[in-house]
C-alpha cells in the first residue's frame, strides 16, 4: 500500500509549527487521544496544548447567562484534559536533550498509517560534543483502546557515560484556554481532583474524580529499560526509582544506566487509561489493563496493530493515480477518522476527534452528515454504534424537546458530549432544529445501505417517529402549505429564520421516511414494539405524510433558485471581494446582528440541500442555485468546499470540483484554516471522502438502488475505491476511458451508471464509457 507514512523532515521549532504538529501526529484510537507533545517540553514563554483525552468522558462547567430567560442553557459539558504521561526527560552525561540547545543535525518526524504509530528520529550533538540518535514512537492501540506506549530509543554515536532517564505521571491537570477565540474554552479551570495515588508492582496509579460530573478516571504508568535489546541486560548497573508525590498527585520514575559508544539503550512507558463510565471501578480496571498490557511484548501490540489497520485499509482501499500528494491527502483524512470515531454507544466522534480541545469536545450533526457516510459505505458496524450513541440519548433529547415548549417528539442538541444541550448561544445553536432531520437522515442512509430492517425496529424507528413528531409540533399550516418558522439553518450567518429550504427539506424527508418505516416494519411483523413504547397512532402517521407532502420549500421564479430562507434574497449582498484577507473567518470580527443581515454564507446551506436531497428540484434550479450562493459564500466553515465540490460534480463542474477538493483534502496538513492547532476538522475529513465517492464517483444509494455518474478531474490519470453495499463489496475504477465496477465479495447486485441499469455478477467486470 502506497502513500501510508505522513512524513516533515528537519522539525520546525516555531511555536505556532509546534502546536499545528501536537494535532497532526496526535495519537488516537476512538477511545483516548493524546497530543504530539515533545516529551521534553518547549523552552519557558512557548505556548502548548498539552493534553490527553478519553472520548465521552467530561465534567460540567458553568455557562452563566446574563439575562435569565426561561430555558437558557446554563452549563456546558467539557471534554477533560485527564492526565500528563508524556514527560520523558533524557540527559547523557548530565545534559538534558533538548531540541533548542545543542545541534540538531537531522530530524524526521512521521505517522505510519499501516503500523498505527508516529514518531520522531533526531541525530542530536549536545552543546558538550555528544552526539546521540534518538528514536521515540508512540502508538495508542486499536486492539487494547486503554493502552499508550512510548518507546524510547538512545543510541550513543560517538561517547561513552552514563544516560539517564526521569520520567512523569501527573494528574494534576487543567484544560487549555485562550479567552481571544471562542472555539476554546475561555478559562482555566481544574476539574480533575485528585482522589487517591498509590504504587503497586512497579507501576505508579492515579485517580482523579471530576469537579460536578461525578465521574472518576484511573491512569496507570509502568516502564521497562532494555539495553542492547535484551530486556535485563546490564541489570545490575541499573539504579531505578520511583517516587510517589501524594501532594502534587504525581509520580516520577528514575532510571540511570551506562552505557558504551554505540551501545543502544531503550525506555519503555506503558500508560492505561480507565474511566468509571465504562469500567465502574476505574482504580481495579486500570490495574488489570496494566497487567494485560504488560503480559505482551511490545513488539505483539505492535504486531495486532497492524492487522487491525490492515482490515481498515482494506475496507477503504481508496487511490489516486496521477496526484501522489493529493492520495497522501486522503488516507491521511481516512486514518484520523478510525482515529477519532468512538467505538461504543457511550461516545461518538467530536468536531475536532480526540486531538484537541476545540469546541470542548462536543458532537455536532458533522457526525451524521459528513463522517458517517464514510463508515456507512466501508465499516457499517461503526454506524450502528453512531446511531446506538443518539438513541441512548433519547431521553435527554426529549427533555429538551420539552424545555423549548414541545408537547411531543425529540428534539437533540446542537452540540453535547452525553445528550444535554451545551449550546449557550441559542440563534445558531439551539435553533438548529435540522440536526433532527440530519439524524434520522443518517439512519434511513444505514438502511438502503445495508437493508438492516432489524436495526430499525430495535431502534432506528423510533428515532425517526419521534423526530417527526417534532417537526408536526414545531411546524403549522399557512395558505396550504406546512412551514417551520424561526430555526437556523446549516449557514450559521443566517439565524433564526422562517422557512429555511434545508431545514424543511430535511423535515420532509423525515416525516416521508417515518411514513415508509412504519409501513416496512408493519409489513415485517416489527411494528407492535416501538408503537407500543411510544404509543404512535395511525392517525399521527396520516399526519406524517400531509405535512411531508405540503412542506413549504421556498423557490423563487424570476431567479429560478431556491431562497435560503423567506428573508434571505431581501437582504443586501456582503461585499466578499472587498473585505480585507485579514477580516476572515468573519465571526471573529463582525458581530453576530450585523451578518445575520447580509446575504452571507458561511458555508453550503441549500446547495448542501441540493446534494442531501437533490430528488427535491431540477437540474436547472440546482445549477442556478449553486452560481447563485458560490457568489455569497465565504468558506469561513471547513464544511464547506467539499460540499460544493461535489455539487460542482453533479453539475458537470469537473475543474471547479476538483479546486474545491484540493481546498479541502489538505485543510490540516496545510492549516488552510489557521485553527489546526485547536484539533483536527473531522468532518471535513469525512467531506473529502464524500467529494471523491458522492462526487467525482456520482455515487447514490437509493430506494430504486445504487447507482454511479462518473467523471474524471483532467490531471488524475484514474481513481478506485472499494464500498460496501448490503451484502456485496464492490470495487469501482474510474479511468480516462472507461470506468469498471468489480464484485469484489458477496451478492450478485445491480447498478446503474450514467441511469443505465446493469448486472454486476459475481467476480466480473461491467465496462462502460466515461463520456456515455
Amino acid at each position: 500500500m502506497q502513500y501510508k507514512i505522513y512524513e516533515i523532515e528537519n522539525d520546525k521549532t516555531d511555536n505556532n509549527a509546534l502546536m499545528v504538529n501536537e494535532t497532526v501526529f496526535h495519537n488516537a484510537n476512538g477511545y483516548i487521544g493524546i497530543r504530539s507533545n515533545y516529551e521534553e517540553g518547549y523552552p519557558d514563554g512557548y505556548d502548548t496544548i498539552r493534553g490527553s483525552y478519553i472520548n465521552g468522558f467530561y465534567d460540567i462547567a458553568d455557562m452563566k447567562q446574563a439575562e435569565k430567560l426561561c430555558g437558557l442553557v446554563e452549563d456546558k459539558q467539557a471534554m477533560l484534559n485527564v492526565a500528563d504521561t508524556q514527560t520523558i526527560y533524557l540527559e547523557l552525561d548530565g545534559e538534558r536533550f533538548s531540541l533548542f540547545e545543542g545541534e540538531v543535525l537531522r530530524s524526521r518526524r512521521f505517522l505510519d498509517m499501516e503500523a498505527g504509530v508516529t514518531g520522531r528520529e533526531v541525530h542530536w550533538r549536545s552543546p558538550g560534543g555528544k552526539e546521540a540518535e534518538i528514536r521515540i514512537k508512540r502508538m495508542t492501540s486499536f486492539c487494547q483502546l486503554t493502552l499508550f506506549t512510548i518507546e524510547y530509543s538512545v543510541k550513543a554515536l560517538n561517547f561513552s557515560g552514563n544516560i539517564s532517564f526521569t520520567s512523569y505521571h501527573t494528574g494534576k491537570v487543567t484544560n487549555y484556554s485562550n479567552a481571544n477565540d471562542p472555539r476554546v474554552a475561555q478559562e482555566s479551570k481544574r476539574y480533575i481532583l485528585p482522589e487517591k495515588a498509590w504504587m503497586e508492582e512497579g507501576a505508579s496509579y492515579l485517580t482523579s474524580t471530576t469537579s460536578k460530573s461525578g465521574l472518576s478516571v484511573c491512569t496507570g504508568v509502568a516502564h521497562t529499560l532494555t539495553a542492547e535489546g535484551e530486556k535485563g541486560k546490564q541489570e545490575e548497573n541499573i539504579e531505578t526509582e520511583l517516587l510517589l508525590n501524594q501532594t502534587e498527585h504525581s509520580a516520577c520514575y528514575k532510571a540511570q544506566l551506562p552505557i558504551k559508544e554505540q551501545e543502544t539503550v531503550i525506555l519503555t512507558k506503558y500508560t492505561v487509561f480507565c474511566d468509571s463510565i465504562r469500567f465502574g471501578d476505574c482504580s481495579k480496571a486500570a490495574k488489570e489493563e496494566m497487567e494485560k498490557a504488560l503480559r505482551i511484548p511490545l513488539s505483539g501490540h505492535y504486531e495486532t496493530q497492524r492487522i487491525y489497520l490492515k482490515e481498515f485499509w482494506d475496507n477503504c482501499m481508496l487511490q489516486i493515480k496521477g496526484d501522489d500528494a493529493l492520495t497522501e491527502a486522503v488516507n491521511y483524512n481516512m486514518y484520523q477518522l478510525i482515529q477519532s470515531v468512538g467505538k461504543d454507544e457511550h461516545s461518538n466522534i467530536a468536531a475536532k476527534g480526540l486531538s484537541g480541545e476545540g469546541y470542548e469536545g462536543h458532537y455536532f450533526w458533522d457526525t451524521e452528515m459528513y463522517i458517517q457516510p464514510f463508515f456507512n459505505l466501508t465499516q457499517p458496524a461503526i454506524t450502528k454504534n453512531l446511531i446506538s450513541f443518539r438513541y441512548s440519548t433519547l431521553e435527554q433529547a426529549r427533555e429538551n424537546a420539552h424545555i423549548l415548549g414541545h408537547k411531543k417528539g425529540i428534539l437533540y442538541p446542537w452540540r453535547t458530549i452525553m445528550g444535554v444541550e451545551c449550546s449557550g448561544y441559542f440563534p445558531s445553536g439551539t435553533a438548529a432544529y435540522h440536526i433532527n432531520g440530519d439524524v434520522a437522515y443518517s439512519i434511513v442512509s444505514y438502511y438502503l445501505a445495508t437493508k438492516d430492517i432489524d436495526f430499525i425496529a430495535d431502534k432506528g424507528a423510533e428515532i425517526i417517529f419521534e423526530t417527526a413528531r417534532l417537526w408536526l409540533d414545531v411546524g403549522n399550516y399557512f395558505e396550504g402549505s406546512f412551514r417551520i418558522n424561526e430555526v437556523t439553518g446549516p449557514d450559521e450567518y443566517t439565524c433564526m429564520v422562517n422557512n429555511n429550504y434545508f431545514t424543511n427539506a430535511a423535515a420532509q424527508y423525515n416525516l416521508n421516511w417515518a411514513v415508509k418505516f412504519f409501513y416496512l416494519l408493519k409489513e415485517a411483523g416489527m411494528l407492535q414494539k416501538v408503537t407500543e413504547k411510544i404509543t404512535l397512532t395511525d392517525n399521527e402517521i396520516e399526519e406524517f405524510g400531509r405535512a411531508a407532502e405540503n412542506m413549504y420549500l421556498p423557490y423563487d421564479e424570476e431567479l429560478g433558485i431556491n431562497p435560503q430562507d423567506d428573508s434571505f434574497l431581501a437582504k443586501k449582498v456582503w461585499d466578499i471581494p472587498g473585505t480585507p484577507a485579514d477580516k476572515f473567518p468573519l465571526l471573529l470580527h463582525y458581530h453576530p446582528l450585523h451578518l445575520y443581515r447580509y446575504q452571507v454564507c458561511k458555508q453550503a446551506d441549500t446547495v448542501l440541500a441540493h446534494f442531501i436531497f437533490e430528488d427535491a428540484q431540477s437540474l436547472e434550479t440546482i445549477g442556478k442555485s449553486f452560481e447563485y450562493y458560490e457568489k455569497v459564500t465565504t468558506h469561513d466553515s471547513s464544511l464547506s468546499t467539499c460540499i460544493f465540490s461535489i455539487v460542482a460534480s453533479k453539475l458537470g463542474l469537473t475543474q471547479k470540483a476538483y479546486e474545491y477538493f484540493g481546498d479541502s483534502a489538505k485543510l490540516d496538513l496545510f492549516n488552510t484554516h489557521k485553527n489546526t492547532k485547536d484539533g483536527i476538522h473531522t468532518a471535513n475529513m469525512g467531506g473529502t471522502f464524500m467529494a471523491i465517492v458522492y462526487g467525482f464517483a456520482g455515487l447514490r444509494i437509493k430506494e430504486s438502488g445504487i447507482s454511479f455518474a462518473p467523471v474524471l478531474p483532467e490531471c488524475w490519470e484514474e481513481y478506485c475505491f472499494q464500498i460496501n453495499y448490503e451484502d456485496s463489496r464492490i470495487k469501482v475504477e474510474v479511468k480516462k476511458e472507461e470506468s469498471i465496477f468489480t464484485l469484489i465479495s458477496g451478492s450478485a447486485t445491480r447498478l446503474q451508471v450514467y441511469q443505465e441499469l446493469y448486472e454486476l455478477n459475481d467476480r466480473v467486470s461491467v465496462k462502460i464509457g466515461l463520456n456515455k
